[in-house]
């Protein structure tokens, strides 16, 4: 069951984001993660619920996108384990884990004239066999994952002449074609103007509630985060900070805590999720107006 941490100086130093009742498909025990020769987190305990849209916020190095690579085996954890589906993952076949999870890199390189229906269908390859090439059924998940994500009719266009919300979704629409049940996506927003913003995290949202897909992903936008998020997770040095709903953990004292920014929050009037509103910047009484 997906419970709050209680964030402040006295709470716990690793606190365990929440759980699944069944237990998380995925999860990481113990961890000590690595990034370019410096240690990034130590012992961290963190868990995804299962079939939910988890986000991950925190200040910028803190580790949330080394976590979220540790957690799609493309980063090996110094210490600890990182389990899926009860299992330690770097003792999985690759093609299992390709099946199972699937992973958006924050920057994605299309190869030179590849069109978009080519690119979707490369998240078939997990399940490609020496014996077992492409069929009507990869055609199927292929075009379906187009049409889900609104690029069926840019199928034949080539990939580089796409605009960046439409290359997002083509990625999107390739993960989806991968057929994980995990999805985790790292920054997906990023470089997009906000209208591009909310179409990708409308998407997601979409994955998510009718797909049952469990979503995992970065953001740097608290009230994205907490207006698309069925579970947040807050970091800081290292740390989970907080975890659990985000009426539960978007508060004024844990965003200055964890980003040092002075706020209040108060309900978006569109959904009545937290929307966090940054502090003025007190104007000097010699100022010119």
């Amino acid at each position: 069951m997906t419970r709050t941490i209680e964030h402040g100086t006295g709470g716990q130093e690793n606190a365990v984001a929440g759980t699944h009742e069944d237990g998380p498909r995925l999860s990481g025990s113990a961890l000590t993660l690595s990034y370019d020769r410096r240690v990034v987190a130590e012992g961290l305990d963190v868990a995804i619920p299962d079939r939910s849209f988890t986000v991950i916020i925190g200040p910028n190095a803190c580790g949330k996108s080394t976590l979220l690579r540790a957690l799609a085996r493309t980063l090996r954890p110094a210490a600890g384990t990182v389990l899926l589906d009860g299992r330690d993952i770097t003792s999985l076949p690759a093609r299992k884990v390709a099946r199972t999870l699937g992973l958006l890199p924050q920057t994605s390189v299309a190869p030179d004239g590849i069109t978009v229906a080519d690119l979707v269908g490369r998240g078939r390859y997990p399940h490609q066999r020496l014996l077992r090439q492409w069929s009507a059924g990869d055609e199927r998940v292929v075009r379906e994952s187009m049409e889900a994500t609104g690029v069926a009719d840019l199928a034949g266009r080539l990939v580089d002449e796409l605009s960046g919300g439409q290359r997002q979704r083509v990625w999107i629409a390739m993960a989806l074609a991968q057929e994980t049940p995990l999805l985790l996506l790292d920054e997906p927003t990023t470089y997009l103007d906000i209208a591009h913003q909310i179409e990708v995290l409308d998407l997601c949202a979409r994955l998510h509630e009718e797909r049952g897909r469990t979503l995992v992903a970065v953001l740097h936008d608290l009230n994205h985060a907490a207006r698309y998020a069925t579970h947040l997770i807050a970091m800081r040095d290292g740390r989970v900070v907080a975890a659990g709903a985000p009426g539960e953990v978007m508060t004024a004292g844990l965003v200055e805590e964890v980003f040092r920014l002075p706020c209040r929050v108060i309900d978006d009037p569109e959904t009545g999720t937290p929307l966090v509103v940054p502090a003025a910047r007190r104007r000097s009484e010699s100022a010119p107006r």
